[in-house]
Order: structure tokens, then C-alpha cells, then sequence
């Protein structure tokens, strides 16, 4: 019997105190991906994360180490730095703490995994790619989006060419978030504060991004009109604050290929579609529509012929027009899934395309947002060099 061969793998988790830090990638990746034995290589060969929780709020980090039944923890970013067991930095930071610590973490040759945003401006995420580029590091973002199993349904209908000529693209995100007054808040309040990297465009705009990129065709140019609707809101401890950030955005993209790309994101909307997110998508031979984790579709030869007449009511049930897409097989969390192809990619080598290049393209399309909001204009993105 061949000896079983084991790649332990330090991790600096930086920041993952947060919601989204704790549950989705310490709790769901990386101690799942413990739990199950590590990354499978081969049926001799694994790869097995050993973290280290960094923080600010040494209690917090203390009973996140327990509950997640991690052993190292420590306040001092430098001493984890320090340290070469650990060959990886994981950033889940809020947004304007992101550079600092990262160009940090590249300084001294850890390989790089972080959170979207990668900076507050795109001219920083370049540079964050230059640096590692420079270093030599491996480098990867969090770009989750594309393994949730109703957009992996909608990429599998693409390649088959389901759709044949695809037309447009309507994406319709968010949800209503409470002020906190009465009603406990169900995001961080630093969301809705722009002087600490909030905003909605700064946000979802980096994962439009990527979505469209990888699914339909490269992002040209963008027109976005943003919005702050609600202007007070209250925080953690229930003081109010006034909001300097947007918390909707309604932008219209152009795709290499001529398709068009429609995607509200709002965190004061209430919902009534199918999910969270949902993705219309139409062409020439059918259409589809996807949520977090199903997808609907209707060929060209089961679509109702429908006529406008609204003296009379509406005689096609046009929800029942839909089949629902089989599950043709089992999809992992989305989170971790991509935290097993980066380690993968550091350990063994092989190509990851999803890096801080990705990362500054995301931020510039938030960026190139903004810039049309505040001009009143279609912006062209410019290539952002490899």
C-alpha cells in the first residue's frame, strides 16, 4: 500500500470575524474542507488547510477559534506574516483595509487569496496585480458567483448553444434591508457609508463583472445611474448615522457581440421573482431564467404566441410556458469550491485565472460606474494589461 502523501498549508485569514469571512469561507470552506480530509489530489495525495485567524478584537477571534475548532490565532499581523509556515493570505477585510495588508502580505512573499473588492479604486487594484506579478506570488479573488449552481446552469446552456444568438441579459439583485430602528439590520452599516468603502456599485458591480466576463462576453462600456434612497439608517448599537453611499444602482452594460446587459441592484426593493438574484436571459432560439440555485427555460418551439389586448384578461399562464432544468448533478458550496481550485493552483501548479487582474477589472467596471453616474454618460472600459 502506497504511502498517502499530505501538503499542509498554512492560511492567514485576515478579517474573517465578519459574516461573510466566518460563515462562508472559514466555517463552509476551509473547515469543511478540513473535515472531508483535505483537497484530493489523488487517492495518495492531499491537501490539508491549517489556518491562522487574524483580527483586530482578540475576544472575538478567541471564540471564533473555539467554535470553529482552530487552534492559532493571533492580533499581530506582522508575527503571522512572520511566520513561513504560512504561505497563504487570505483577506476578508472591509474594503478600504484591503491594500495596506495585502501589499503587505505580497512584501513578503505570501501567495494572496481576497475578498472583492480588491481596493477602493481601480488605479489600487492594478497596482495590487503589478506588485504580485512582480513578487512572483500566486494571486487569486473571491469571485463566488460563478459556482452557485443556477449560473453553472446557465454557463452548461451557453455551451450547448441553447440559446443560439444571445440577445440581451436582465439581472434583477437585492432585497430590502432594514434601517435597524426597530428591525435588527441584516447587512454591516459600514455598507452605507462611502468614507468606508460602502455602496452598492462599489459592491455588486465588481460581481457583474465577473458574471458577465465569464458567462456571456466581455464588458465594453457601461451607463449607471446610482441612488441613495434611504438617507438614515442606524448601526450596530442602534445610533443613528446619515448614509453617504449608494444603495441602488440601475446600469446598462454592453458585451463584446453586441448583447446587452440590464442589471438592477438595490437594497431597498422588496422581493417578488424567484430569488435574490435572477438572470434573464434571451435569444434567438430560447430564453432562460436562472436564480441562486435553479433555472428555468423555454425553447423557441414552446414559446405562446402573445398578442397585446388588455381589454380582456390575460389568457396565457405564461409562468406555466417553463420547464425547470433537471439537477444533472451535485454542486458544493460555491465558496469553497473555488478555495479548492487556489489551493490546488498554489500547491501543485496549473492555471487560475481568477486574480487580481480579474479583481482590478471588477473595480474598474465599479469605477467606470460611478464616473457615468456622475457624467451622465455611457463610459468605455479601457484594457487593463496583463
Amino acid at each position: 500500500m502506497s504511502e498517502v502523501k499530505i501538503h499542509k498549508v498554512g492560511i492567514i485569514m485576515n478579517g474573517v470575524t465578519g459574516r461573510m469571512g466566518t460563515n462562508q469561507h472559514l466555517l463552509r470552506s476551509i473547515c469543511a474542507i478540513i473535515k472531508q480530509g483535505g483537497v484530493k489530489i489523488s487517492d495518495a495525495e492531499f491537501i490539508v488547510p491549517d489556518p491562522v485567524l487574524v483580527g483586530r478584537n482578540a475576544q472575538k477571534l478567541e471564540q471564533l477559534a473555539k467554535r470553529a475548532g482552530v487552534t492559532r490565532w493571533t492580533t499581530d499581523l506582522d508575527a503571522a506574516l512572520a511566520d513561513e509556515t504560512s504561505t497563504i493570505y487570505f483577506d476578508a477585510q472591509t474594503t478600504d483595509r484591503r491594500v495596506p495588508d495585502v501589499s503587505r502580505a505580497i512584501k513578503a512573499g505570501k501567495h494572496v487569496y481576497c475578498e472583492k473588492p480588491t481596493a477602493m479604486t481601480a488605479k489600487d487594484a492594478y497596482a495590487l496585480y503589478l506588485l504580485a506579478k512582480k513578487r512572483g506570488v500566486k494571486h487569486g479573488v473571491v469571485q463566488d458567483k460563478l459556482w452557485l449552481p443556477g449560473l453553472l446552469k446557465l454557463k452548461e446552456l451557453v455551451h450547448r448553444g441553447f440559446f443560439g444568438k444571445i440577445l440581451s441579459v436582465r439581472g434583477e439583485f437585492g432585497y430590502w434591508v432594514f434601517e435597524g430602528d426597530t428591525i435588527p439590520l441584516q447587512r454591516p452599516s459600514w455598507n452605507y457609508r462611502k468614507e468606508d468603502g460602502g455602496g452598492v456599485i462599489l459592491d455588486m458591480l465588481c460581481h457583474w463583472r465577473y458574471v458577465l466576463d465569464n458567462t456571456f462576453g466581455n464588458v465594453e462600456a457601461v451607463s449607471c445611474r446610482g441612488a441613495t434612497h434611504i438617507a438614515k439608517r442606524y448601526d450596530e448599537q442602534g445610533k443613528p448615522y446619515t448614509c453617504t453611499a449608494d444603495d441602488a444602482a440601475y446600469a446598462t452594460f454592453e458585451l463584446a457581440g453586441g448583447i446587452i446587459a440590464q442589471f438592477n441592484s438595490s437594497w431597498c426593493t422588496r422581493v417578488r421573482r424567484d430569488d435574490l438574484l435572477t438572470l434573464h436571459v434571451d435569444g434567438t432560439l430560447g430564453s432562460a431564467v436562472a436564480g441562486l440555485r435553479d433555472a428555468w427555460i423555454q425553447p423557441y418551439g414552446a414559446t405562446p404566441r402573445a398578442v397585446w389586448n388588455p381589454d380582456i384578461p390575460q389568457p396565457i399562464q405564461f409562468f406555466e410556458g417553463w420547464q425547470k432544468v433537471p439537477e444533472q448533478r451535485e454542486f458544493d458550496n460555491a465558496f469553497k469550491v473555488e478555495w479548492e481550485l487556489f489551493l490546488r493552483h498554489v500547491v501543485k501548479g496549473g492555471p487560475f485565472r481568477w486574480t487580481l487582474l480579474e479583481g482590478a477589472k471588477g473595480v474598474q467596471l465599479a469605477e467606470k460606474g460611478m464616473e457615468s453616474w456622475a457624467k451622465r454618460k455611457w463610459i468605455t472600459l479601457p484594457e487593463l494589461k496583463p
